[in-house]
């Protein structure tokens, strides 16, 4: 009896870890906000406008800073795909 209890409270604890290991994942794949940022606005556009005329990523910009090259490519990828 007590091996069966004790089985049943590990199987439990597995599962909440499995649970809260995988929640943490999907939080960290969302990545951030930029959708009001202008630099990923500019991608957007310039993305879909690419996508419509087939073309792939064929304007390279270069932004001094870091957070607006990654919020430009973030959204241009996001205008691509869509």
């Amino acid at each position: 009896m007590k091996n069966k209890l004790r089985h049943g409270i590990w199987a439990l604890a597995v599962a909440v870890g499995l649970g809260i290991g995988a929640g943490a994942v999907q939080a960290q794949d969302q990545g951030p906000d930029y959708s009001k940022n202008k630099t990923y606005q500019q991608g957007m556009r310039e993305g879909r406008n690419d996508h419509a005329h087939n073309r792939d990523h064929y304007k390279k910009h270069h932004f001094k800073k870091d957070e607006d090259q990654k919020a430009y490519e973030a959204g241009y990828q996001k205008g691509h795909a869509n």
